[in-house]
């Protein structure tokens, strides 16, 4: 599957069938995770993949997320950070993190894969699930495995048109195609 067919598949998937996903595989998929771009190359992307099933049902709970206890996979992003604010005012490690997950799910897509980025979580009890030191931020949860419904075809998912979201040159001059 090249880059753009990736893109154009990559679903959130929240059924998982309970299939083990192969070390290789998981190799891979970080293998492409750790070239991804981050400021002043700083790299400060942490992950832990939870695979037991007891601390998956755990993390699940903790996270407030049911249905990741049938997940094979639960990515657990976090950041060694010195919370480093960039001159645009933001800080680094988030978007340097969520830069690291495209590349998880793309990656993931692209080899059969499903996932689902979790925001909707309470950090606090996933960090003691896991001994998390408390300097650690913990940013996003990720499921990943094989999709349950493997037939389903891709959403036609609704998506802004190019002219309410790509401008030249100055705020709301339109780019013409």
């Amino acid at each position: 599957m090249n880059l753009f067919d990736a893109i154009a598949h990559r679903r959130s998937v929240r059924s998982f069938l309970d299939k083990t996903v192969e070390r290789e595989k998981i190799v891979s998929i970080f293998s492409a995770v750790r070239l991804a771009p981050s400021a002043r190359n700083a790299q400060e992307w942490r992950f832990i993949l939870v695979t037991d099933p007891e601390l998956r049902e755990k993390v699940a709970t903790a996270g407030g997320q049911p249905f990741l206890k049938q997940c094979p996979v639960i990515v657990v992003a976090c950041a060694e950070t010195d919370k480093r604010i960039m001159r645009c005012g933001e800080p680094a490690y988030p978007i340097d993190v969520a830069i690291a997950i495209d590349h998880l799910t793309l990656a993931a897509t692209a080899m059969g894969l499903g996932t689902c980025w979790i925001g909707s979580f309470d950090p606090e009890p996933v960090k003691e699930v896991l001994q998390i030191p408390n300097e650690v931020p913990v940013v996003e949860l990720v499921a990943l495995g094989y999709p349950a419904d493997t037939e389903r075809p891709v959403a036609d998912k609704h998506r802004l048109p190019l002219t309410e979201i790509l401008w030249e040159n100055q705020w709301r001059k339109p780019f013409s195609v």
